[in-house]
């Protein structure tokens, strides 16, 4: 089964309130974007946001230049339905972000839980080559993986658990580590995923 493939699988099987992401307040992703400080017309792209609530938090504080990529027309129909009229204030692109190329850049980059997906060094260094292309001189990375300690698997799927130091190896030099915190996210069905939030800069 390919990824395209896998991914609409997933999401077939069970309502976005069930899936093991689910968030009803992304909270630790709202707190780094708001102490980032980013203007309310600066563009955001939220990587692998599906039907992530996390669009409609930041519709509903004004945020104006919002972008959303996933590689499920399945999960980006969802929110798209969900938000209603409201869905055409935002650019929903379905892509797989190692294939993407970015028609414009970004002040932030956000990704909670695509990136450890990608196990293999060369789709490490394809994701970090793209987000190079993707951010504006001095903008913000915004990324959440599992934790060391978290899960090996999800979905089905072996994935790449990550610290700081890790992440910082496959991003290089040009970006710089500002803030991290640890989330133990509780899924629907009652286990325990950690999970490390880290925020960069590209220098």
């Amino acid at each position: 089964m390919n990824t395209v493939d896998h991914w609409e699988n997933a999401w077939s099987k069970r309502r976005f309130e069930e899936q093991s992401w689910f968030q009803e307040r992304p909270e630790r992703s709202l707190d780094m974007i708001h102490r980032y400080g980013i203007e309310k017309d600066e563009p955001i792209i939220d990587v692998g946001g599906g039907a992530s609530r996390l669009v409609d938090f930041l519709l509903e504080e004004d945020y104006r230049d919002l972008t959303v990529l996933d590689i499920s027309a399945t999960a980006l129909g969802e929110a798209r339905s969900r938000l209603g009229q409201a869905s055409s204030r935002v650019a929903w692109l379905q892509q797989d972000v190692l294939t993407f190329v970015p028609p414009r850049r970004y002040a932030l980059w956000h990704d909670r839980a695509v990136f450890h997906f990608l196990t293999g060094e060369q789709d490490q260094r394809l994701y970090a080559d793209v987000l190079r292309c993707a951010l504006q001189p001095g903008g913000h990375l915004v990324i959440a993986t599992f934790a060391p300690d978290g899960p090996e698997k999800c979905s089905g799927l072996t994935v790449a658990r990550h610290d700081a130091a890790s992440l910082g190896r496959i991003l290089g030099d040009s970006f710089r580590l500002e803030e991290q915190a640890v989330e133990d996210h509780v899924t629907p069905a009652g286990r325990l995923q950690r999970f490390g939030y880290y925020r960069f800069r590209a220098v």
